[in-house]
C-alpha cells in the first residue's frame, strides 16, 4: 500500500539542503549535471504535468559493494519497466513503440505546432506509463489531427515500427484517437460489470466479474494463511473455460522477467548479508515458479531483513490498477536508508502498540499486539513500473494481511522525493488562493512540511498496520471488493488524522505543538473537499481510490459536523473556501468515522462500505468544479507531477565493477527513448 502525493499542496519547505539549490531555470537537452554546484529540481510542463528531477544524497558514502548491489538491483527495476504498459492496457506497447519510431526517424518538420502538439501526446503517453491518465485513469487523445499521425508514421522508418506502415493506423487508429473505444483502465462505477468495463488488461475478452468470483472462490486456505490468489497472473478464456496466464519466467512477460532475474542473480552476490541474500533468493524463485506461496515467502523473508542499509520492492504489488482489487501492478523502488532521518518514523513505530491500544475502534478490532513494524526514511535510487514517472511519497508492505498481522511490516517514507516535491512547491500559488484566510496560509507555510510527514509516517506505519479482521472474515478484496482499496486508505489517513492532534505526538518529541495537527487538519479538508477537485475535468466524478477516499473523509466530517457548525463552507469574493471553526470537534468526527470503517473492514460489511463511499467519495458538485477548474486555471500550475530518475553508471575495470557513479538527466523525453531502446524487451502482443 502507498500514500500519494498531491503536488503544491501543503507542502512549502524552501530548502532542500545544501547539496539542492534550485536556480529556477531549468536545462535543456541530455546533458548530465551530477558534478554541478546546482541542481535543477523544476524541469519541464506539458499539458497538466510538471516533471521534476530529485538527487541521491548519500550515495557516495556507500561501500564499493554495495554501489554494486544498488547498480544490480537498479537494472532489474528497469528491466520490468515494460510489464506496466502492457498491464495498463493490451494496445500500449504498441502505440509507445509507434512513438518512439517517430521520434528516432521521422525526418520532417519539428518545428511547427502539429509537432508541438504531437509532442505533447507523446509525453503523456510516457508519462502516464500508456494512453490513459495516470490519475484519473480517463483516456486522452493527441490534439494534433489523424491525418497529420498518419503522415509522422508515413515518414518514420518502417523497421521501428511496431507493424506495417499500411496496417498502423488500421490497428491504432481508434485506439489513439476514439476517446469513446476502451474510456477507463479502472471503471468502478456501482451496477456495472468493472471487469468487463475497464480497459485494463488483467482481463482477457469476453471475462466478467461473475466468472473471476466464480473462479476464485474456489481458492480457500483453512489455515487462515491465504495468499493473494491472481495477484500475478491475467484471466483469460480459453474454449468457454476461464485459464490464468501466469507472469513468471516461461509464462506471460518471461522476456521481462528473464532480465529480471538475471540482475537479481547478480544482487545476490553482493548482498549486504545473510537475510537480504535468503530474500533475494525467495525473490527469484517466486519469479521462476510464479506461485504465490512464494510471493509469501519472500516477503516475509523481505521483513525480516531489517539490517541492510540498501533495499528493494521488486513486484507485482498494488491493486489500484484493478477494479475488483486482485492484479498487481508491476513496480520497483530500489532505496538507501537514510540514518538520520529515519529517527523520527523509528520513534513513531516503538509506540505502535501504544496507537493501536487507545485508537478509537471497538475493542474486538484491535490488534492484541502489533508485530514487526519496522520504520525508515529512505534515499530513492530509482523508480520503475507503477511507481515512475509519478511516485508515492510512503509506502506500507507487504500487502497481503495475514503476513502483515503475523510477520509483521515495513513502512517507509521517501525523503529524498518528498524533499523535492517541497523545493519544487515552494513557491506556488496555489495556497493562497485555496486556503481561508493568512492565519491557516501562515500555519501551513510554518508547518505544512512536518505535518505532511507525520501524516505520511503514520498513515503507513500506524494507519496500515492496525486493526483486525474478525474470525472468519475473508480479505477486503474479496468481501469489499471495488471499494477495499478506498476503504483502506481512508482508514489509514484517519488514523494519521486522529493522531495528528494528540499531546502523545508532542510528548514523544516529534512534533512541537498541536498547530502542526491543526495545519494538517486545515490542508487535508481543504484538499478533501475543494483542492484535489483541480485534477478533474466537468461532468467527471472521482474514480480514484485515494481521491474518493479524501474526499470521503472530509465530506462524511463536514456533513456529520454540520450541527455543531465543525466545517463551514465559506463564500468570499464569490469563491468558495473551507473554515474548520472547531478542530477538537473535527478530531472527535474523525475518531467516529475511524471506527466505523475498520468495524466495515473487520467484518467484511459490503452494504455499508459501498454506501459510504457512494454517499461521500464519489459524486462531485459541478457547480464547485467549475469554479474550482476555473480558479485553478488562472495559476498556470500544473496538476501533477513525477520525475526524471536518476541513471547508475557502472566503472568498469575489465568485466568487473569497482565504482558506480550518479548521474542526473535533464532531458524527460531522452530518458524515454532510452528506456525503450535498451528495456523494450517484450513484443507487442503478449
Amino acid at each position: 500500500m502507498k500514500i500519494k502525493h498531491l503536488f503544491v499542496m501543503t507542502v512549502l519547505a524552501t530548502t532542500l539542503g545544501s547539496a539542492c539549490k534550485n536556480s529556477g531555470e531549468p536545462k535543456t537537452g541530455g546533458e548530465s549535471d551530477s558534478a554541478q554546484q546546482t541542481f535543477d529540481v523544476v524541469n519541464e510542463k506539458f499539458a497538466d504535468l510538471q516533471v521534476l528531477r530529485y538527487q541521491v544524497p548519500g550515495f557516495e558514502e556507500l561501500s564499493a559493494q554495495q554501489k554494486e548491489l544498488a547498480y544490480y538491483l537498479y537494472e532489474a527495476a528497469l528491466c520490468g519497466r515494460d510489464m506496466i504498459y502492457d498491464q495498463k492496457y493490451k494496445h500500449n506497447l504498441a502505440v509507445r513503440k509507434t512513438i518512439e519510431a517517430i521520434y528516432a526517424s521521422y525526418k520532417g518538420d519539428k518545428n511547427n505546432e502539429d509537432w508541438k502538439k504531437f509532442d505533447t501526446y507523446a509525453k503523456r503517453v510516457w508519462f502516464s506509463n500508456g494512453i490513459h491518465h495516470h490519475y484519473s485513469n480517463i483516456k486522452f487523445v493527441p490534439e494534433c489531427s489523424r491525418e497529420y499521425f498518419t503522415k509522422l508514421v508515413n515518414g518514420c522508418q518502417e523497421s521501428a515500427l511496431p507493424y506495417a506502415k499500411t496496417e498502423i493506423m488500421t490497428i491504432l487508429g481508434d485506439v489513439i484517437f476514439d476517446p469513446n473505444l476502451d474510456t477507463k483502465i479502472v471503471n468502478q462505477a456501482n451496477g456495472i460489470d468493472n471487469v468487463a468495463q475497464s480497459a485494463n488488461n488483467f482481463y482477457g475478452d469476453g471475462v466478467t466479474q461473475a466468472m473471476v468470483d466464480k473462479y476464485y472462490d474456489q481458492f480457500k486456505t483453512p489455515s487462515g494463511q491465504e495468499p493473494e490468489w491472481g495477484l500475478n497472473t491475467q484471466v483469460v478464456l480459453e474454449n468457454g473455460k476461464i485459464k490464468e496466464k501466469t507472469w513468471k519466467v516461461g509464462g506471460m512477460y518471461t522476456q521481462s522477467i528473464e532480465k529480471i532475474v538475471y540482475w537479481l542473480q547478480k544482487a545476490i552476490t553482493v548482498a549486504e548479508n545473510p537475510q537480504q541474500k535468503d530474500a533475494l533468493e525467495k525473490l527469484v524463485k517466486y519469479y521462476n515458479t510464479g506461485d504465490v506461496h512464494d510471493w509469501d515467502a519472500y516477503n516475509i523473508a523481505w521483513v525480516k531483513d531489517t539490517e541492510s542499509r540498501i533495499d528493494v520492492v521488486n513486484g507485482f504489488i498494488e491493486v489500484y490498477l484493478d477494479a475488483i482489487g486482485k492484479k498487481g501492478s508491476f513496480e520497483s523502488v530500489v532505496s538507501i536508508k537514510d540514518m538520520e532521518a529515519s529517527k523520527r518514523i523509528e520513534t513513531i513505530s516503538k509506540e505502535a502498540q501504544w496507537f493501536e491500544d487507545n485508537s478509537p475502534i471497538a475493542p474486538e478490532h484491535k490488534k492484541k499486539e502489533v508485530k514487526g513494524i519496522t520504520a525508515k526514511v529512505i534515499t530513492v535510487m530509482v523508480e520503475s513500473g507503477d511507481a515512475a514517472p509519478t511516485t508515492p511519497i510512503g509506502i506500507n508492505l507487504p500487502n497481503n494481511r495475514w503476513v502483515r498481522e503475523e510477520i509483521g511490516s515495513k513502512s517507509v517514507s521517501l525523503g529524498n522525493i518528498v524533499a523535492a516535491y517541497d523545493l519544487a512547491s515552494a513557491s506556488s500559488p496555489v495556497l493562497k488562493e485555496f486556503a481561508y484566510n493568512d492565519e491557516v496560509v501562515e500555519r501551513i507555510k510554518k508547518y505544512g512540511v512536518l505535518s505532511g510527514e507525520l501524516h505520511t509516517d503514520m498513515h503507513e506505519v500506524i494507519g496500515h498496520a492496525s486493526g483486525q479482521r474478525e474470525a472468519g472474515v475473508e480479505v477486503p478484496s474479496k468481501t469489499l471488493v471495488q471499494y477495499a482499496s478506498t476503504l483502506e486508505e481512508a482508514r489509514a489517513d484517519l488514523v494519521a488524522l486522529y493522531y495528528i492532534f494528540d499531546q502523545k505526538l508532542v510528548d514523544m518529541g516529534v512534533m512541537p505543538s498541536l498547530e502542526v495537527g491543526k495545519a494538517e487538519y486545515d490542508g487535508y479538508i481543504m484538499n478533501g473537499l475543494i483542492r484535489q477537485l483541480t485534477r478533474l475535468q466537468l461532468g467527471e466524478n472521482l474514480e480514484e481510490a485515494h481521491m474518493r477516499n479524501r474526499q470521503l473523509v472530509a465530506k462524511w466530517a463536514y456533513e456529520k459536523g454540520k450541527a455543531d457548525n465543525v466545517i463551514e463552507m465559506v463564500k468570499k469574493d464569490g469563491k468558495t473556501y473551507v473554515k474548520i471553526n472547531d478542530y477538537n470537534k473535527l478530531r472527535t468526527l474523525f475518531g467516529e468515522l475511524l471506527k466505523e470503517i475498520q468495524r466495515v473492514i473487520s467484518k467484511g460489511d459490503f452494504e455499508a462500505g459501498k454506501n459510504l463511499v457512494e454517499t461521500y467519495g464519489v459524486q462531485v458538485d459541478q457547480t464547485l468544479l467549475a469554479e474550482v477548474i476555473g480558479r485553478f486555471e488562472k495559476l498556470n500550475v500544473a496538476a501533477y507531477s513525477g520525475f526524471i530518475q536518476p541513471k547508475l553508471v557502472p566503472v568498469m575495470d575489465g568485466d568487473k565493477i569497482i565504482d558506480v557513479k550518479v548521474e542526473y538527466p535533464t532531458d524527460f523525453a531522452g530518458q524515454m527513448l532510452e528506456y525503450g531502446k535498451n528495456y523494450g524487451f517484450l513484443p507487442v502482443k503478449n
